[in-house]
């Protein structure tokens, strides 16, 4: 069974049909869930769903897009919410320097902070990291963030930061981008991922993999981003499964 590592079932895009989307994910042969929260409201309705679903886990966290929103309220709230039995994780935290939606500095502390949030609470983190590679890995050096392990989620660094990464603690989770026909870089860096470092993800309803480019992405399709990572490894996909599985359980503690 597969596990998609990064999902947002608590985004509105599946309000109408979770049910029909959860039914679908376990035809297609994915076993679990990690729901990443992205506010307080999110993160709230990642647990609520993690409590109705035995496949599903929650992760709770404040994106790097509403850092500029964040006050002690905030942290007193997460830190209620990391006391939910089925939240494996902080997340999503990190740096947008794409949509820069929150200054730049108050990113860099926000990050920090819930950085030091999941240290406390022993639990590993899920980074967002776009356009922001050279900051990031400056942090989570400084931060020790990798203690407690943790996801560098839908990778879009190079080779040189996911070995930096890797010996931080962190695993490297691929998604949907991966499958992309220009996507060479990406491609030559899922193929020297160590097994044991590899994670996999929709970042679903974003990102849909080939052949749904395009479309809203759902966590059945991960198994699309598995079947082109078995082939491009040239492995067995069951064997990807078990391994891009375990490695999951191992991050989120559930083993």
């Amino acid at each position: 069974m597969l596990f998609d590592t990064h999902a947002h079932l608590n985004d509105e895009a599946f309000t109408e049909e979770l049910e029909k989307v959860l039914v679908r994910a376990q035809e297609a042969g994915v076993g679990s869930i990690a729901n990443i929260g992205y506010d307080l409201p999110s993160s709230r309705r990642a647990i609520e769903i993690a409590k109705l679903y035995s496949s599903c886990y929650a992760a709770v966290g404040i994106h790097p897009h509403d850092a500029k929103s964040v006050t002690d309220k905030t942290y007193d709230e997460l830190e209620k919410l990391l006391q939910e039995p089925k939240v494996v994780a902080v997340g999503e935290i990190g740096l947008d320097y794409y949509r820069d939606l929150s200054p730049r500095d108050k990113q860099q502390a926000v990050f920090r902070e819930q950085i030091q949030l999941a240290k406390e609470y022993k639990l590993p983190i899920t980074i967002h990291d776009r356009d922001a590679h050279g900051d990031i890995l400056e942090i989570i050096k400084e931060e020790q963030a990798g203690e407690y392990g943790g996801i560098l989620h839908c990778f879009s660094g190079s080779w040189e930061m996911a070995k930096v990464c890797m010996k931080l603690g962190f695993h490297i989770s691929l998604a949907g981008p991966v499958t992309f026909k220009n996507a060479r870089k990406l491609q030559e860096i899922a193929l020297k991922i160590p097994l044991d470092f590899l994670l996999l993800e929709t970042d679903c309803p974003y990102l849909a993999p080939e052949p749904y480019r395009g479309k809203r992405n759902e966590p059945a399709y991960v198994a699309e981003v598995a079947k082109f990572i078995a082939d491009l490894k040239n492995m067995e996909l069951k064997e990807l499964a078990r391994i891009t599985t375990s490695n999951a359980k191992i991050v989120f503690r559930l083993e």
